[in-house]
């Protein structure tokens, strides 16, 4: 149970963060792109490589502490960020093919169900 708070306890900091960011990137960029979204997931990627990069270096650190930064905070910051972490380590497992398959289907079928959702929801309504 404890974990579970720590997830949901980091996933609301995160969310909140990802939402002022879009509102902040909103502001100054204005809607034309979204701006908050890609900087999120960029800024999400690379705050999870030093993490866990740091987590991996100091073996000690405990698997709460990971709970509540990497799905927590940064889960809810950002879901781009374990995605990418997904890819990263199948590259650095030397499965390329996995790796780039991983990505293409993920990306691809992620925004073609999107667009099915869209199109469900649109011709029940």
């Amino acid at each position: 149970m404890l974990h579970l708070f720590l997830v949901a306890a980091g996933g609301a900091i995160g969310a909140s963060l990802r939402h002022l960011t879009s509102m902040a990137a909103l502001r100054l960029f204005g809607p034309a792109f979204p701006w908050g979204t890609m900087a999120v997931n960029i800024i999400g990627s690379f705050v999870m490589g030093v993490f866990i990069e740091t987590l991996v270096r100091r073996a000690g650190m405990p698997n709460e502490l990971r709970l509540f930064i990497a799905t927590g905070i940064l889960g809810g910051f950002t879901t781009f960020s374990a995605f990418s972490l997904d890819f990263a380590v199948l590259w650095e497992r030397g499965a390329m093919v996995s790796a780039l398959s991983y990505a293409l289907v993920s990306v691809v079928c992620a925004i073609t169900a999107l667009f099915l959702g869209l199109w469900l929801a649109r011709s029940l309504g």
